[in-house]
């Protein structure tokens, strides 16, 4: 796949909630993926697709996603960038908030081998 080929069906699967066949379908088996901010007991640095699968799960585990909206990609060279807008709440304390991030994720040989995400809490 190109990297616009790439960007776009991330969007696609990210824009119909498929994030875990995002995941299974993009990522390289060597993914690095960098968080704004470490998630509680983490790290912002999570390496490996099985690593990627992980925090995947957490997310899903302690969130309910009430909307969310997905725009991009805007690419450039071996790169893209998408925004995510997402109303959610965090089950373990029920607290609800709106969170909005850019993602920028580079691609070699037809996979997403980084991504790093860049938001405010």
């Amino acid at each position: 796949m190109t990297i616009k080929e790439v960007a776009d069906r991330i969007v696609e699967l990210c824009s119909e909630g498929k994030f875990d066949q995002a995941i299974d379908e993009l990522y390289g088996a060597d993914i690095v993926s960098v968080e704004a901010a470490a998630p509680p007991g983490g790290s912002r640095e999570t390496k490996g697709l099985e690593g990627v699968k992980g925090k995947a799960e957490w997310w899903t585990s302690n969130h309910e996603v009430h909307s969310s909206k997905v725009e991009g990609p805007l690419v450039a060279g071996s790169h893209f960038a998408v925004t995510f807008k997402m109303d959610v709440t965090f089950k373990p304390q029920s607290k609800r908030f709106q969170m909005e991030e850019v993602a920028v994720y580079e691609v070699d040989n037809g996979k997403i081998v980084y991504e790093q995400f860049f938001y405010k809490m």
